[in-house]
């Protein structure tokens, strides 16, 4: 993309989360450790709900969707950024920015539909339990699957589009570990007011619409829950709580990222690290361990291999 007198931006050059090499190579092994454990055990989740027949009900169709979308999603980030801890050099070139923050966008918005697909699921069985299995049928969860896919690419495609249309003359230094919306729209050399704002709204009024949408949701069936004299109370707030907990972890910080202009806050590195390494990891674990039928599942799956 050319600027007149200006010379066309081919790579950007990434400053990493910090400057201290001491906090590099510290924060380097917490996440290889870190990766190296949980990935796994998202992959097993989807192993486990796909080769158990008694995990076919909807929420745990929709459960191995999470953990397949987190375990996706931690491969934007976090590879890169392993590499880089060790490179003198960290270089990313125009294209291979545009595609990081394509399918950033592309699984984000996707995983945030996903919970808003899982608590219409959850409102459905808790409160409607008679309608159920009519309106959360197999033909319906695949819809609500394309549907959220959907919605994620368009989400995505609005974000790169309005990219596209900036010029980029220099400078070329991004604050930040990885290519995201706020910090690359900061080195554009035109005035990107107009589209701070198309931002804002597409990422920042949703995320924030969708979680208070969310929040009220879970508050409506928790209420329901609270009335109910069923064996399955405690069951349905335990899952309930679990919802909760993930959606605090995953729209808190995109909230943060997103709603407000862009400009620099001291909090912004440790917020985005959070929200694009470390929680897509933890999300389906969280899931599981406060799961029993999963858990009891995957020692299923994992005394039979043992055994094998």
């Amino acid at each position: 993309m050319e600027n007149d007198n200006s010379t066309v931006v081919k790579e950007f050059i990434l400053l990493g989360l910090t400057q201290s090499r001491d906090i590099q190579l510290l924060v380097f092994v917490l996440i290889l450790i870190f990766y190296l454990i949980i990935l796994p055990g998202n992959f097993l989740i989807i192993l486990t709900i796909r080769s158990d027949p008694g995990l076919t009900a909807p929420l745990y169709f929709f459960l191995g969707n999470l953990a397949f979308l987190d375990a996706s999603y931690s491969f934007i980030v976090a590879p890169r950024m392993l590499v880089d801890f060790v490179s003198e050099k960290k270089v990313i070139s125009y294209r291979g920015c545009i595609t990081q923050l394509f399918f950033l966008h592309f699984l984000g918005g996707g995983e945030g539909l996903l919970l808003v697909v899982m608590a219409f699921d959850r409102y459905i069985a808790i409160c409607r339990p008679l309608h159920y299995s009519t309106v959360m049928n197999p033909r319906a969860c695949y819809a609500l699957l394309l549907a959220l896919w959907l919605g994620g690419f368009i989400h995505s495609i609005i974000q790169v589009a309005l990219i596209l249309r900036l010029p980029f003359c220099g400078p070329n230094q991004l604050d930040n570990f990885f290519c995201d919306v706020p910090q690359v729209i900061k080195l554009a050399c035109t005035d990107t007011f107009v589209v701070e704002l198309l931002m804002v709204f597409n990422s920042g009024l949703m995320t924030l619409l969708c979680f208070l949408g969310l929040l009220s949701s879970y508050a409506v069936i928790l209420c329901h829950i609270r009335g109910s004299t069923s064996e399955g109370k405690s069951r349905a707030l335990s899952t309930c709580t679990t919802h909760v907990i993930i959606i605090l972890l995953m729209f808190g910080p995109a909230i943060f990222i997103y709603t407000h202009p862009f400009r620099a806050l001291p909090a912004d590195k440790v917020v985005s690290f959070f929200h694009t390494v470390i929680f897509p990891l933890m999300n389906p674990m969280i899931y599981t361990l406060r799961n029993q039928e999963v858990k009891t599942s995957m020692k299923r799956l994992l005394s039979r291999h043992v055994v094998c």
